[in-house]
């Protein structure tokens, strides 16, 4: 016997199947594609942020705090909204221009809040695997000759990364879900497709059930991802 469908639930399920092709094109075209490249960038921010707050310098490691606590303490949609409608505005009050030639695309903007936002957060992860090294690795590093930058890149980093890839895959799986927050500026990201779906179907219910689907599909691949990864690591190591 074949299951009867009421108008309701069939409405439901070809809501679902409308929105499943705009949401995967927002997933492909723009989530996955922001992310990996923000978490890119984000990385080398993180990394130059890190050094800079192990620094010597008391104005690196100011200025390192300073950011940090800037995006740290301020929200990440709060950020975007700076970055995408204050930008532009500055351009044009220090260009004492008011026509709207300053613009910024959506996902430039989008790019940067996000990168800053990674590469705040992943500093702090760094820099605690690079302070989890004993000093003793580095002083055995300087008595054979090697100099800060050698002992850094040679020694230190290699092993900080180790320890360090846990919590950044971590950040990798909310940086995804995070990208849900672009939608807000005008990014076609998967989320922003579900929404406008749901607001000609009025199908709220399954079509957020969907995005919550789809999403944690993407993290539970990723994070398959990472197990292995930090395996490969772990074997490599040992040996």
């Amino acid at each position: 016997m074949f299951l009867s469908l009421n108008s309701e639930q069939q409405h439901a399920l070809d809501a679902a199947g409308q929105a499943f092709a705009p949401m995967l094109e927002g997933l492909v075209k723009f989530s996955i594609p922001i992310t990996l490249i923000t978490f890119v960038l984000g990385l080398v921010i993180a990394l130059m942020t890190a050094l800079m707050r192990i620094s010597t310098s008391r104005i690196l490691r100011g200025i390192a705090r300073f950011y940090i606590s800037i995006i740290r303490g301020t929200s990440m949609i709060v950020q975007l909204f700076i970055i995408f409608y204050g930008i532009p505005e500055l351009g044009r009050l220090l260009t004492n221009n008011s026509d709207n030639q300053w613009t910024l695309a959506p996902v430039i903007a989008a790019i940067i809040g996000l990168s800053l936002n990674v590469g705040a957060y992943a500093s702090e992860i760094i820099r605690g695997g690079i302070m989890s090294i004993s000093k003793g690795q580095t002083e055995a590093a300087y008595s054979i000759g090697m100099n800060y930058r050698q002992t850094i890149q040679r020694i230190i980093l290699p092993q900080a990364i180790r320890v360090s890839v846990p919590a950044l895959g971590n950040t990798f799986l909310s940086l995804i879900k995070d990208t849900s927050l672009l939608g807000f500026i005008l990014v076609a990201e998967m989320f922003r497709k579900a929404q406008e779906v749901a607001s000609t179907t009025y199908e709220y219910l399954t079509i957020y059930l969907l995005v919550a689907l789809m999403y944690w599909v993407v993290c539970f691949i990723i994070s398959i991802v990472q197990n292995f990864y930090e395996s490969y690591l772990e074997r490599g190591y040992r040996s």
